[in-house]
């Protein structure tokens, strides 16, 4: 039989089967060997083919061919990869300015990975009836500001107050979305709004460290009901890029790759050399900082970054 797999949990798929039935199923030894660099050779979004067992679970025998997916690193210091989800119509990342704070680092790979493996993506601003003060305004301002102005869509949400919701829904609508972000942004209390009868358990923010207790476990695809889907994942922590090429990391921010045209040299890292365009660009304000020290954090990625342990 053939199916989308809609739920993983770690140790069993749930696929939606062309016929609509949901069937248990486990991935069978020789396709979990193809996949030996990846902790889940198949994920939430995957369309397979399953051999049925007496006991009314089945065997996943075949991936077919991806349009796309999303991935991290594993864990540690591993070689392995962890695909998020795969076949998307866009990935949509919810952060937030307060209550916790969402580093612009983690932003950044997480948006340079999507386009590395061309999933477009969108921002979610959550929580924004936590920004009262006129600082807190200005900096939701500038940081809206600077990812539109690179050309990512910006929606500023409130769960609270119900701001921005229409909009969200309007830009999901009959899209396969994935939806991610760090622990405590929010991401359950939106799709409870979104998705009625989701009935997410939410978390609390840790008021010791400000950040988020993780309440997703597994990854699982939700239906909207005007059409198209949620794929929701657990929180992380931290994202951790994988397989990028040096010379080609440039290539995945936009504002960075569009400076480069103007280097001196074809090969420019855009680091140190004489007659870098972009070196020019952020000391004239014209590249934000925060993006170039993004930038600069994965062309420089080593193991023992921070950023690089997905939690």
């Amino acid at each position: 039989m053939r199916g989308l797999v809609v739920k993983n949990t770690g140790s069993w798929y749930v696929i939606r089967t062309d016929s609509g039935e949901l069937a248990n199923c486990k991935i069978k030894g020789n396709l979990r060997l193809k996949g030996f660099r990846c902790t889940n050779p198949v994920a939430v979004g995957d369309v397979v083919s399953a051999e049925p067992r007496a006991d009314g679970t089945a065997w996943i025998t075949q991936i077919e061919p991806r349009r796309n997916y999303i991935i991290r690193r594993a864990s540690n210091l591993s070689k392995e990869f962890q695909i998020i989800a795969s076949n998307l119509d866009q990935a949509v990342l919810v952060m937030t300015l307060a209550n916790p704070v969402t580093n612009t680092t983690f932003v950044d790979r997480f948006l340079a990975t999507a386009m590395a493996y061309n999933v477009p993506a969108q921002l979610v601003i959550n929580k924004v009836d936590l920004l009262n003060t006129p600082d807190d305004r200005e900096l939701l301002d500038a940081v809206s500001h600077l990812y539109r102005t690179i050309g990512y869509p910006v929606v500023l949400t409130s769960t609270v107050t119900g701001h921005g919701m229409d909009e969200l829904r309007l830009s999901l609508s009959g899209k396969t979305s994935l939806f991610s972000g760090n622990s405590g942004v929010g991401k359950s209390s939106l799709i409870n709004q979104l998705v009625p009868g989701a009935a997410l358990r939410v978390g609390d923010v840790s008021e010791t460290h400000h950040t988020g207790m993780h309440t997703t476990t597994f990854s699982e695809m939700l239906d909207l009901p005007g059409g198209g889907c949620l794929i929701d994942t657990p929180g992380v922590k931290g994202f951790g890029t994988i397989d990028f090429e040096k010379s080609e990391v440039a290539h995945y921010f936009p504002e960075i790759f569009a400076a480069s045209a103007d280097c001196r040299f074809g090969n420019c890292t855009h680091t140190h050399e004489p007659g870098c365009a972009v070196l020019a660009a952020v000391d004239q304000h014209l590249i934000s900082q925060s993006r170039y020290a993004s930038y600069l954090s994965i062309i420089d990625d080593d193991p023992s970054d921070k950023y690089r342990k997905p939690f």
